[in-house]
């Protein structure tokens, strides 16, 4: 999913998306196991992860040792790619409610991908290693973090964390890693609202980098896999450079409400390249390859035993836990004895001003005074849903309520009351799976909490002299929304006001997983009582995505045809490109496949032979096919597949495929290969191909 804007529609792809699977087992119990899930996606999700454990389930007998207790499903937030899976209505709004296909896409990868980490399970060790990252993020809501106290900012050099930690895996039988999987907090909005092509913004390209890097490693086996997951990301952003005005003033925005001469529209982040008109591309791929070239330095320190800041992952002890709570009226103590609660979900004014990068419409603001004259349009938008009663605003107090969805049930429910906690250990290591976007503050008193509760139960144990590594990664499971401290939430920027469940909502994700922490113990064998079930709307939920109807060539041509050739000659830098008769790429999600490669000669059509037929030296030669190799398909960044629907009415496409040559091209003589399915009036679909000319790259 993107921004939230009906226009945004999707018009091809840069990048495949992945599901990269992590299973961590205690040696000798395979019922004491982790499963964490990298989605290059917005989020997890109530019902992706329902279909992954019923999926799970389905494939036989070994795999039942995996389930809601210990199945962690994260997004890596990327803003750049399909919609329409979500579980809940208010996401489905904006891209016209419910794609079953989106949906199952992402569940088959998901399965898909735990089925091959569990068949490649091997004994082995972890090692967890940290380092910095100072050019990658920034604090997009400096105002909000600034009003958390004194003392507390003044314990960090930084108002982001700039930390990546990084965990090794190594087969113990050849000393050899399979993979690594990451954590650092950056909002996955490099891609700007105005791009239409699918990536895994800066993470997928991060992942894509370290992978791509371990090819011909040899302390690597064979399908090493890098996961880039996500952090407490809710005040992150990549636009490093900061944000500024695009009403011609070029001044910075206003520092409490992002806006420019009192109105947000203008108020945008700027990545490392801004000014070009490429959607953020190549701002993307620098923040990925930063958070690349921090992981790959800190992972090469760490395999030549030169790294001051990794350790080993100490004993062996794996254990799990999930529930579910509905923070509709969830009452506890907080620290200090006094009694708070949580409230039914809602969403202030500012949330519908969006961020700098994102911003919304209808002169919003963050630090918004709720003023619902000066909002009409959403004003009559809030009232189609549940009007929120006097207990609600009281309890979500300061926050003006615009959206009171967690009381919005019509046609099914709006978002969710009942949200996930999960807790994973293995030996030292702690992570918390936060269904919210944390902030830099709120996950920073969310792992110091867990860290002080681990210490004082001595969790432990026997090492008891080790100090706890606590992690936070999400968003996962189900996708709540933001997560601030009850400072930042009075300030009701954009993050405040969608922190659905009111000023303790931090607190009480703290006293929850607090509370359950003694279920990580290696002494315990129980699990705690799982809650309420949330809804599972994926039976019930509305679609106005109209299917495909049928795909036509057009007069005279046939799908596959080129259009418009290549050139015949290229430099490194230049783009090659080729237009080619098309058909709607829905048709087939290719999976595991491809919609376009680059291929490369790697054999003359002939032969020096006994035959029939002599060149003019005398020399017989053998006739025989070229011999084509593939280099580049779509999972590669530089390749480009876009789709265009040239008439509606007549069910004709094109598609143009781009090849961005790059440095590491070897001189040669190439040609684009295109994989498209047509789709019959009668609902037959039909594979076809389409190869462009020949093209040298000198």
């Amino acid at each position: 999913m993107g921004y939230a804007d009906p226009n945004q529609t999707g018009t091809g792809l840069r990048q495949r998306l992945y599901s990269r699977a992590f299973i961590i087992h205690e040696p000798g119990h395979p019922e004491n196991s982790i499963v964490y899930l990298v989605l290059d996606t917005q989020s997890g999700d109530t019902a992706v992860r329902d279909g992954i454990l019923t999926g799970l389930q389905e494939l036989g007998e070994e795999y039942r040792v995996y389930g809601r207790h210990n199945v962690a499903v994260t997004g890596t937030h990327s803003h750049s790619g399909p919609g329409a899976w979500l579980n809940y209505l208010l996401p489905q709004i904006t891209s016209k409610g419910f794609s079953k296909q989106s949906y199952d896409a992402i569940v088959t990868g998901a399965l898909l991908s735990i089925k091959r980490a569990h068949e490649g399970l091997i004994r082995g060790t972890l090692e967890v290693g940290t380092t910095e990252i100072d050019d990658a993020n920034i604090n997009r809501s400096l105002y909000a973090y600034l009003a958390n106290p004194t003392e507390e900012l003044d314990k960090y050099n930084d108002n982001v964390d700039k930390n990546l930690t990084l965990l090794r895996f190594t087969r113990s039988d050849d000393g050899k890693d399979i993979g690594i999987l990451t954590w650092f907090a950056v909002h996955g909005t490099s891609m700007l609202g105005n791009n239409t092509l699918i990536t895994g913004d800066n993470k997928g390209v991060a992942a894509y980098l370290f992978e791509k890097s371990m090819v011909n490693d040899n302390n690597t086996a064979e399908g090493f896999v890098a996961g880039f997951s996500q952090a407490n990301v809710g005040d992150t952003s990549p636009n490093v450079l900061g944000a500024y005005c695009e009403d011609g003033s070029d001044e910075e925005c206003k520092l409490e409400d992002s806006t420019c001469g009192g109105r947000n529209e203008a108020c945008h982040g700027r990545g490392p390249y801004y000014g070009l008109n490429d959607g953020g591309t190549k701002s993307c791929f620098e923040i990925g390859k930063r958070q690349f070239e921090g992981a790959k330095g800190l992972y090469s320190s760490m395999v030549s035993a030169s790294s001051s800041k990794s350790a080993p992952i100490v004993g062996s002890t794996v254990r799990s836990l999930h529930i579910f709570v509905d923070l509709k009226d969830y009452t506890f103590p907080l620290p200090n004895g006094t009694y708070v609660r949580t409230c039914s979900a809602a969403l202030g004014y500012s949330f519908a001003a969006g961020t700098s990068d994102g911003p919304g419409a209808f002169d919003f603001k963050q630090n918004d005074s709720g003023d619902p004259n000066a909002n009409p349009l959403w004003s009559v938008v809030g009232g189609l849903v549940h009007v929120p009663t006097e207990d609600q605003k009281e309890c979500q107090y300061p926050k003006p309520i615009l959206l009171d969805v967690g009381e919005s049930k019509t046609p099914y429910d709006w978002s969710p009351n009942i949200v996930d906690i999960q807790l994973l250990r293995v030996g030292s290591l702690i992570i918390v799976v936060s269904p919210g976007e944390a902030t830099t503050m709120a996950g920073r008193r969310w792992r110091d909490a867990i860290a002080a509760g681990a210490r004082e139960m001595n969790l432990l144990g026997d090492s008891a002299d080790t100090e706890p590594v606590v992690l936070l990664g999400g968003p996962a499971n189900t996708y709540t929304h933001y997560i601030t401290t009850p400072q930042e939430y009075a300030v009701q920027r954009y993050e405040g006001a969608s922190t659905l469940y009111g000023s303790h909502t931090l607190d009480a994700y703290i006293n929850l997983t607090l509370t359950n922490l003694a279920f990580l113990s290696a002494k315990s064998s129980g699990k705690p009582s799982i809650g309420p079930l949330p809804p599972i709307n994926t039976n019930r939920s509305l679609s106005f995505i109209g299917g495909v109807v049928v795909d036509r060539a057009g007069l005279w041509s046939v799908f596959g045809d080129v259009v418009t050739d290549v050139a015949r000659a290229y430099r490194r830098g230049d783009i090659a490109s080729a237009v080619f008769i098309g058909a709607n790429p829905r048709n087939n999600l290719r999976l595991e496949g491809t919609y376009a490669a680059v291929e490369k000669l790697s054999s003359p059509p002939y032969l020096s032979s006994p035959a029939s037929q002599e060149d003019g030296n005398g020399d017989e030669l053998k006739a025989r096919a070229e011999t084509w190799t593939t280099v580049r398909s779509d999972d590669d960044w530089e390749l480009v597949y876009l789709w265009k629907r040239t008439s509606e009415f007549l069910g004709t496409s094109e598609v143009t495929i781009e090849w961005e040559i790059g440095g590491d091209a070897e001189p040669g003589t190439y040609r684009l290969h295109y994989y498209g399915d047509a789709k019959s009036l009668g609902g037959e679909i039909t594979p076809f191909e389409g190869v462009s000319g020949k093209f040298v790259v000198a």
